[in-house]
């Protein structure tokens, strides 16, 4: 990719950029929110048009204009959000919109012959060194293993580049050992991969070479042996780096948060902690443990069945978020899209939507106020946006 340019309304995403994949390595490509690494990996994937610029592949100029294209050029890209159909199997889903012909009868009526197609699918799995069952139905399977079968999906493409978005977010340790082996297996098959991370330990760990992005630039190429963490890190921000995470001395004091004994069947069992004013409480566990549960209900996103909530000693009746909103109990979710998030209303109508009880007076919402108090927050929080009106989808991932 050569000189690629890409602008919004308002804002330049990115200025003269230029990458390089080579056959059989890992390419980590990493920057700070809004650095412009998804649109750049859109614009090879065919989702987004570039103003400018060059894309070749194995030396030949390669007009990458939708998905489709790409996908006959031979990049696949895996995205944070799979696109894959829950209620389809894993076999389906690979050959989606791709199905195999039949013969004889079967071409004439038009079945689908999924014995051979079940078969393609156990030797892709194989290829990649895991058991799934191709008949296993994708919105039963793990995170992990539906990320498998996306890229048993590009596998039979007949993708040479592979491009994988944050692929261990929602990934147990021994999940994500298991994927760098798979990837380390495509490597070795010539495939050349993109990897985008905000994990830097796994950018060491599993790449080759390392791209930094920042404000839309390409700022360095360099071999992973060749740089340190603080030195990735100073590239990334722009400025030299005295201390990574710098220590605040905070007083903790007495107990904000209790809860005692929460429950919701079938998700959670007698849940109990505390947290202190001051405090940071870190709530762990694997995949399906109850963690995203327990935070729904106390928002009360879902109801409980029992247990006890309690701030600064008063006991809430919390059911409905905007009782914990009242309460002063904010959740960011798990899936922003889906739950978090208007995206087609404006960053700013976002912004006021859990805070009208106080931004509106006589059912009207006071512009001013509204305007004040978002450019206050989005000054804080240095959120990248062209205007505060634009639809929220158009902001990068972290900035969302």
């Amino acid at each position: 990719m050569t000189g690629i340019d890409k602008s919004f309304p308002g804002v330049q995403a990115l200025r003269q950029v230029d990458l390089e994949l080579r056959a059989g390595e890992v390419l980590a490509l990493v920057g700070e929110n809004g650095a412009g690494k998804s649109t750049l990996m859109k614009i090879l994937g065919g989702a987004v048009r570039p103003d400018r610029g060059l894309i070749c592949i194995q030396g030949e100029p390669v007009p990458i204009s939708s998905p489709q294209s790409a996908q006959t050029a031979g990049v696949a890209v895996i995205y944070q959000e799979f696109n894959l159909v829950p209620g389809l199997s894993a076999a389906d889903n690979i050959f989606l919109g791709r199905e195999r012909r039949g013969t004889g009868p079967l071409a004439l009526f038009g079945f689908v012959p999924r014995r051979r197609e079940h078969a393609e699918a156990r030797r892709l799995f194989e290829r990649l060194g895991v058991a799934i069952d191709p008949a296993a139905i994708c919105g039963r399977l793990t995170v992990a293993q539906q990320q498998i079968v996306e890229i048993a999906k590009a596998l039979s493409q007949q993708a040479r580049i592979l491009v994988m978005d944050e692929p261990t977010a929602a990934l147990t340790s021994g999940e994500v050992a298991r994927l760098f082996e798979v990837i380390r297996e495509l490597k070795s098959q010539g495939i050349g991969i993109v990897y985008i991370s905000h994990r830097l330990e796994e950018v060491f760990e599993i790449a080759d070479r390392v791209m930094v992005l920042r404000d839309g630039r390409h700022v360095a190429t360099v071999p992973v042996p060749d740089v340190t963490r603080t030195r990735l890190i100073e590239m990334m921000v722009g400025r030299e780096l005295s201390d990574e995470f710098p220590k605040r001395s905070v007083q903790v004091g007495p107990p904000r948060l209790v809860v005692r004994g929460l429950g919701r069947a079938g998700s959670v069992r007698d849940v109990s902690f505390h947290v202190r004013a001051g405090e940071v409480l870190a709530l762990t566990g694997l995949v399906g443990s109850g963690r995203t549960e327990t935070a729904r209900l106390i928002f009360g996103a879902d109801r409980p069945d029992a247990g006890d909530i309690r701030l600064d000693g008063r006991p809430l009746k919390i059911r409905h978020p905007r009782h914990a909103i009242h309460a002063g109990i904010g959740l960011l979710t798990e899936d922003r899209k889906l739950q978090g998030l208007v995206l087609n209303q404006s960053v700013r109508n976002n912004f006021a939507l859990p805070n009208l009880t106080w931004l509106a007076r006589a059912g009207f919402v006071r512009r001013r106020l509204e305007a004040e108090c978002f450019d206050r927050y989005a000054r804080d929080l240095r959120i990248k946006l062209a205007d505060p009106n634009q639809p929220v989808r158009n902001l990068s991932g972290g900035n969302q």
